[in-house]
């Protein structure tokens, strides 16, 4: 059956360099309206990759997680989290505190972990008074524009990322494993591929290899999924950058990725990813109250630069583990 049958009930909104937009006239009861009309929305994020619902007046964050479950049941918690988030309990986070005037660059959440969100969840109770749009991008779209020499060589390889944990800067053990007793991080990390190593101060330092490119699992189109551009050093302010390696050396960044051989990407590629990124962007400003469902597999999301008070709420769902999600030995190896 064609996604669009399913949601052909609801009147959705198709523009131009815009996620595709659904008014709803503020149901009295947000949640049950999302129970009812579960099936179309999903059916529309699968279609379009991204959906902004106007209308439902998620303004706290109990009626918010009431509409999350609603439409995706169970929530997930957050593992390997990279900065450290408000817990609303069951699965309800706070978005990534990043500086407001720096970009957060397109991404797919959790792309480096084994098992990640199929759905992800964003409502806005505050909007900004400037800026601030949680942005989209479409992951097919961005693989067929990049070079296929890079790109060839990403699928082939896979991408590396590099984290040193420390008690400064980014989350913390507890905040990314969820305990801080070492055989149970250790034991997290044999389960999930993730090599790691306990330096001499302690800190923990971890790599893991995953696919650059994954297939859809519903649609089947090949996706640009990763985070090689927003977690590599060279996405880092200037200013910020320079304080990390002055102060950690360049081998212990908080975090960093690598081609899947181990070599360092140069700034002039990660120019290339996140210039290709913003070539396919849509965008459309936070008005307080929306909600944006997200296809974490087929679209990358970012956050822009903005002023005034913003808050989002999060919550992921639908944990896949994808079968391409790691190249093998024998990839990496050809």
């Amino acid at each position: 059956m064609p996604f669009s049958s399913l949601a052909a009930p609801l009147d959705v909104e198709l523009r131009p360099d815009r996620p595709a937009l659904l008014r709803v006239d503020s149901p009295p009861d947000a949640p049950a309206w999302a129970a009812e009309h579960r099936e179309a929305l999903r059916a529309m994020v699968t279609e379009h990759g991204a959906l902004l619902v106007r209308g439902l007046g998620l303004r706290d964050a109990d009626r918010t997680g009431a509409v999350f479950r609603r439409l995706a049941g169970e929530l997930m918690p957050e593992r390997e989290a990279f900065a450290p988030r408000e817990d609303f309990g069951g699965g309800l986070y706070s978005a990534t505190p990043w500086p407001a005037n720096q970009p957060m660059c397109m991404h797919h959440e959790l792309s480096y972990t084994l098992d990640v969100p199929g759905l992800m969840m964003f409502a806005c109770p505050t909007a900004p008074e400037e800026g601030g749009a949680t942005a989209v991008a479409d992951a097919a779209r961005v693989l067929e524009a990049l070079p296929t020499s890079l790109t060839e060589r990403f699928e082939r390889e896979g991408w590396l990322l590099t984290r040193s944990y420390n008690d400064e800067i980014g989350a913390s053990l507890a905040e990314s494993f969820g305990t801080e007793d070492r055989a149970e991080i250790e034991r997290y990390c044999r389960e999930n591929a993730i090599e790691f190593t306990w330096r001499a101060d302690g800190s923990l330092h971890t790599t893991q290899r995953r696919s650059a490119v994954v297939r859809h699992p519903v649609t089947g189109r090949r996706c640009w999924f990763n985070q090689i551009a927003f977690l590599n050093e060279w996405t880092l302010a200037p200013e910020v950058r320079e304080y990390l390696v002055d102060e950690y050396g360049a081998d212990g960044l908080p975090f960093n990725t690598r081609y899947g051989d181990g070599s360092p990407i140069g700034e002039e590629v990660v120019e290339l990813l996140n210039s290709t990124y913003e070539a396919h962007t849509r965008r459309e400003p936070w008005q307080a109250g929306d909600l944006l469902l997200v296809d974490n597999i087929g679209t990358a999301h970012s956050r822009e630069p903005f002023t005034g008070e913003r808050q989002v709420l999060v919550g992921m769902a639908e944990p896949l583990r994808l079968a391409d999600g790691r190249p093998t030995p024998e990839a990496s190896a050809r």
